[in-house]
């Protein structure tokens, strides 16, 4: 079917108000959620597939992040859809105010590659929370897991959810049509397209985008913990994370120490010869293996498997490619600091990142990054697990995105908040009306 006809039929679905109701939202939610529970299996598979994801890290960070989502959204759902109640001034007595909350119509969502599961399901369940039909464009670079998708949410009538796979060209069919909210995971560069096909219909977007994430290690930082939460903040599915930690700068003082534990902590996570650990995953594809080969020849890889070994580079040159590109790969570059405004000075300097950071012990210095940087998200002493909470909203700013979701976050997201006045007929305001006397003088009086 084609992509005009399937949103076409969304759009009258919608318009039809079925959506809209709590039941609809609800039993939609649950019967989501049975659907993944009863075909784990194939999805694990898949996952394992595309991107060599052993089942528990697959569980971890993609299919049970996606049943929490689930839960949380049917926990919450019926006080989300209600009306907020707001206060009016004196201007307005006799009136009340609320904010209803509305969906927009037919959500797109366009998944990416590196959690083609997670990242695919979770904005779906925020759109399908607030009352909206979705159509959903995963990667088409990580193919097991889009044919998998495609076939469990078949199940759902297509003026519901329906699933679009193809390439580029069926990424711009779909950008072609005048949707009426888009949500794209992806790189920068794909998401100012996204987001100059959405002006033209003037269609709201949500760019989650990268950038480069910086890690900060401090000399008051508790060394051994810190090197054991960024091996597998960065580790995890080979460093193929958009909020993976980017580059390192270790305080001079604790150089050496943090080096010499983040090799342990790698040795203890993967062992002698990580390319041949199961629980290790690969790189997506050839070429993106070829352009993380250039940054480090000399890193230990398994070309047939697609497989790279977790590596450190030491002190690469600020102007290299390494350090102004986002690596999305096992790769860390480590570099020195002695003060920590250089630092800051440095992340100021450079495009807003996803994440940022933070292992130390100093509440001043936790508060000289929250408040002198901008980032999506700060972690402080962790990596990756901000990202985990449905009760802290995910996003970027700048160049790492617009807009956030997860929990209540996802919910507002894809409703439109619609303020609504309900004036009295008890008694009228005489003094607004052109030919009310004194009026200059009682409007003053009000709104000075």
């Amino acid at each position: 079917m084609q992509s005009s006809e399937i949103m076409n039929r969304q759009k009258s679905y919608f318009d039809e108000g079925h959506t809209k109701s709590y039941l609809h939202r609800k039993t939609t939610l649950e019967n989501l959620k049975m659907l993944l529970r009863e075909n784990e299996n194939l999805f694990l598979d898949a996952l394992q597939k595309d991107l060599g994801k052993s089942s528990s890290e697959a569980y971890m960070t993609e299919i049970g992040i996606i049943y929490e989502e689930i839960s949380f959204a049917l926990k919450h759902l019926k006080k989300w859809m209600r009306a907020e109640k707001v206060k009016t001034s004196v201007t307005h007595l006799g009136s009340k105010g609320f904010i209803h909350k509305e969906p927009y119509g037919t959500v797109l969502v366009i998944a990416p590659w590196n959690y083609p599961y997670q990242l695919a399901l979770s904005p779906l369940i925020g759109a399908i929370a607030a009352g909206n039909t979705v159509i959903l464009k995963p990667s088409e670079l990580a193919p097991q897991t889009a044919l998998v998708l495609e076939h469990v949410l078949s199940r759902f009538r297509e003026e519901i959810i329906a699933v679009v796979n193809g390439g580029v060209e069926t990424t711009t069919e779909l950008l072609e049509l005048k949707q009426d909210y888009i949500f794209f995971t992806g790189s920068t560069h794909v998401g100012k397209i996204v987001m100059q096909k959405a002006a033209t219909h003037l269609t709201p977007v949500t760019l989650e985008l990268g950038g480069k994430s910086p890690l900060i290690i401090t000399k008051d930082a508790n060394i051994q913990l810190a090197a054991k939460r960024v091996a597998f903040g960065k580790w995890l599915n080979a460093g193929q994370t958009c909020i993976a930690p980017d580059y390192c700068f270790v305080q001079d003082e604790v150089y050496d120490a943090f080096k010499t534990a983040l090799e342990s902590a790698i040795l203890d996570l993967y062992g002698d010869n990580p390319l041949e650990n199961p629980e290790y995953g690969r790189i997506v594809n050839e070429a993106h293996f070829k352009r993380l080969l250039s940054y480090a020849p000399d890193v230990k890889v398994d070309e047939a498997k697609l497989k790279m070994a977790p590596y450190l580079l030491e002190e690469p040159d600020v102007y290299s490619p390494v350090m102004q590109e986002e690596i999305f790969g096992p790769i860390l570059p480590l570099k020195r600091f002695t003060e920590v405004q250089d630092v800051i000075l440095f992340i100021r300097e450079r495009p807003k990142p996803l994440a940022l950071y933070l292992f130390t012990t100093s509440r001043e210095i936790e508060r000289k990054f929250i408040f002198n940087t901008s980032s999506g998200g700060v972690c402080i002493n962790d990596t990756l697990m901000h990202i985990s909470t449905p009760y802290l909203p995910f996003g970027g700013v700048g160049d790492s995105g617009m807009g956030n979701y997860h929990g209540e976050a996802s919910f507002r997201t894809f409703s439109h908040e619609k303020s609504v006045l309900r004036q009295t007929n008890a008694f009228d305001m005489k003094f607004r009306y052109p030919n009310s006397k004194h009026r200059e003088n009682i409007v003053r009086f009000f709104l000075k």
